[in-house]
């Protein structure tokens, strides 16, 4: 294979640089993923697919002995009819015929086996032939699970660290192993911008997507080298070609090294204007990751991956314990705790939310909070009380009208004469903030500005929906763009009639991660940004960089730019300046 044909080009998602061997997943439950398997691991394969029928078998020993026990020996015969089918050699050696033929893994083997089936047998006529054709497949979607469970299994359980190949970006992927674990993500499809791709930049895993036929050019524990900075993956790299990468890699790390050396300054213009650079907080497991001292506090905890890690809904004392770690972790600094915001792509395994057609536009976020009211109430007793004798603020997500901050503030106060009434000590102020995310609040902000302490801008939500572009969306992926004139011009907008209220503001999605547009929202007036650890040394250093009043100017001339090419001609001409 040359060397041009080694390189692939796709979309950068995250930054940075990994080399590994690859693993490919399968991270969608209703798709199978094929991979290429070196002639010299056929064999595996092949014995793998034997292991895998034969657990099958037993199980449906089993399961036979337990309904004839609990029913009838009638109602127990389908399962011998299975074994009977994983028995038939026939079937076998259509599947081995597969792996060997086209040296792929057995899961691709069986499944092209199950779909072979439906195909001849789906299409005749009758109930009874068609119910026939279940019975075949079935026995073999048994063994085909037993494939992917033991697979997965085995890999969970090991320690190596990995390039991960999935057909596409989702959240299931960057979290499909430990983080220590993930050296790389690499997708075939997959949106800039989706919170698949957001999670990766938060947790500073390098990632590509847009890589088509990417899985079906894989060998399972390939060498891959990955550039998220530039958007390539580079297979089977040479010795030659990895010291190369790896001397990039050490460069890069220097630079990165330099920056967080100088984290503990402040974000300070060279005019004297600061900006407070604060973390947003995906999980208790990142508050090992920075030094508390190098920010100006935690911009934004989302209390929902709390919920997430957990099998059920967390009590009040637990939801308790969790808060008052995180606060005394941050040592006097504030810490704005987020209410819950579930729903859409956030979903809990234990908590069955309505399928909805449209689910970004649907039950999510402050909706379920004030449907399911006493999810609130638990989670402002748990914060209240954890945030005695410290700095806490609470943020409401997806606020939409007045009417969703005046009915939380009632909610509050119900539960701070509760809390006081049963003795227990409180925090006695907390700021309430909202998200600006839902564009009506862009036209009745002076308004809600009344009902609220401050505001924090969720440019990933409020991008989607003033542009109508789902993030998660593959099809309209390429339509969602942070750096549009509409979008400068809500910010800008948002920030100026905070100032005018006197109300502090803060932008805390993935937009302000990048230097150049951090600056440029320091520019229109947002008084601090809140973005994952890792990019918190980059902000302050080129905000130290600038004047405020030359940030200023470029931010004006991005809010009256007449397209994206325009807005972005001005982050690039920022880009170079704080280089």
């Amino acid at each position: 294979m040359s060397q041009r044909a080694r390189i692939i080009h796709g979309t950068a998602v995250s930054p940075g640089l990994a080399v590994g061997p690859v693993h490919v997943a399968r991270t969608q439950a209703q798709r199978v993923t094929t991979w290429s398997v070196r002639e010299e691991d056929v064999a595996r394969e092949v014995e793998r697919l034997g292991q895998a029928i034969q657990t099958a078998i037993d199980e449906m020993v089993r399961r036979q002995r337990l309904v004839a026990a609990q029913a009838s020996e009638k109602d127990a015969e389908i399962f011998a009819v299975h074994r009977m089918v994983l028995q038939d050699p026939g079937a076998l050696k259509q599947v081995e015929s597969v792996i060997r033929d086209q040296r792929v893994n057995a899961e691709a083997g069986v499944q092209a086996l199950i779909q072979r089936l439906q195909a001849s047998l789906g299409k005749l006529e009758g109930d009874s032939v068609r119910a026939y054709a279940a019975d075949i497949a079935d026995p073999w979607r048994v063994v085909l699970d037993t494939l992917l469970a033991v697979e997965r299994a085995e890999f969970l359980s090991s320690e190596s660290r990995i390039v991960l190949a999935a057909s596409e970006l989702t959240p299931e992927a960057v979290t499909y192993l430990e983080r220590g674990r993930l050296l790389a993500v690499i997708a075939e499809t997959g949106g800039r911008f989706s919170h698949a791709a957001v999670l990766a930049r938060a947790f500073g895993i390098p990632c590509v997507v847009g890589l088509p036929g990417l899985i079906g050019r894989l060998e399972r524990g390939m060498p891959i080298a990955v550039d998220g900075d530039h958007g390539t993956v580079q297979l089977a790299p040479s010795p030659a070609d990895v010291r190369a990468f790896e001397l990039r890699a050490e460069s890069r790390a220097a630079r990165q090294e330099s920056l967080r050396v100088q984290a503990n300054l402040p974000a300070e213009s060279t005019d004297g204007r600061r900006l407070g650079v604060l973390v947003n907080l995906e999980s208790l497991r990142d508050l090992d990751m920075f030094r508390a001292d190098h920010t100006d506090g935690l911009g934004l905890v989302r209390t929902e991956f709390l919920y997430m890690e957990r099998p059920q809904f967390p009590s009040e004392d637990e939801q308790f314990r969790l808060y008052r770690r995180v606060v005394e972790r941050m040592t006097g600094l504030p810490v704005t705790l987020r209410t819950l915001d579930i729903g859409g792509d956030k979903q809990l395994s234990y908590f069955k939310t309505p399928r909805e057609t449209n689910p970004a536009l649907g039950w999510r976020g402050i909706r379920i909070s004030l449907e399911w009211q006493d999810l609130l109430r638990v989670q402002l007793r748990a914060a209240l009380r954890a945030g005695t004798g410290h700095d806490l603020r609470l943020l409401l997500p997806m606020v939409a009208s007045v009417e969703d901050v005046t009915l939380a503030k009632s909610i509050l106060e119900g539960v701070r004469q509760a809390l006081a009434e049963q003795g227990y000590d409180q925090v006695s102020e907390v700021p309430l903030g909202m998200m600006i995310e839902v564009p009506s609040v862009l036209f009745t902000l002076p308004e809600m500005l009344k009902h609220v302490d401050f505001v924090s801008v969720g440019t990933n939500d409020l991008v989607q929906y003033l542009l109508a572009v789902d993030r998660d969306n593959p099809w309209v992926a390429k339509l969602y763009e942070p750096q549009h004139p509409a979008v400068m011009t809500a910010l800008e907008l948002v920030a100026r009639t905070c100032r005018q209220a006197g109300k502090p503001s803060s932008v805390c999605g993935d937009l302000a991660s990048d230097p150049a547009l951090a600056v440029l929202l320091f520019g229109m007036g947002f008084d601090s940004v809140s973005v994952a650890p890792n990019f918190v040394p980059g902000i302050k250093y080129a905000v130290r960089k600038i004047a405020h009043a030359e940030a200023r100017e470029m931010a004006l001339e991005a809010v009256a730019a007449q397209d994206c090419a325009g807005v972005k001609r001005v982050v690039a001409r920022c880009r170079e300046r704080i280089a």
